[in-house]
């Protein structure tokens, strides 16, 4: 039986490498000189360090513009974070990067195949939803239907079988 993997992955040498590329504009800025301004990466989340509100945005436009040239997609970062004040007037934010289909989405793509009448069965598997029917072209159909259902994180399909 046809079936695929519907996974959101990011490539984490790729953040790795933007992130550093990231820390070394940042030290060689003329804007940047003298500020506690870094960006970090431990694990699944960047960490970012400045001395107040408008340089964080600053850190966050140039690790943003290095993730694109890296071909990462931004949607990959959770910028939902909050600002924490860290000691006199500098801040810091962690960002965290997804990876693995949440609950909340994975039951949305579930619940959007099922409601589409097509011919595919979805299962959620851990941080994965494999969906499988009995034709290609539905599977395909799947695909184009899980992108529209969930628009806000960089879905990729993994494990294509037939």
């Amino acid at each position: 039986m046809p079936s695929f993997d519907t996974v959101i992955e990011p490539n984490l040498v790729e953040v790795r490498n933007a992130v550093e590329q990231s820390a070394k504009e940042i030290g060689t800025r003329f804007d940047f000189k003298g500020s506690s301004a870094a960006v970090q990466l431990a694990d699944k989340e960047i960490t970012l360090f400045a001395d107040s509100d408008f340089q964080l945005g600053q850190v966050l436009d140039i690790l943003l513009a290095k993730l694109s040239k890296r071909n990462v997609d931004a949607r990959f970062i959770d910028r939902d974070a909050k600002i924490e004040k860290i000691g006199g007037d500098k801040v810091r934010q962690t960002l965290t990067v997804k990876s693995g289909v949440d609950g909340d989405s994975a039951k949305k793509i579930q619940a959007a195949i099922k409601q589409s009448k097509l011919k595919v069965q979805a299962a959620i598997q851990g941080d994965t939803v494999r969906v499988s029917g009995t034709k290609r072209d539905e599977l395909q159909v799947a695909m184009q239907l899980i992108r529209k259902t969930v628009p806000d994180a960089p879905v990729s399909f993994t494990n294509l079988r037939d």
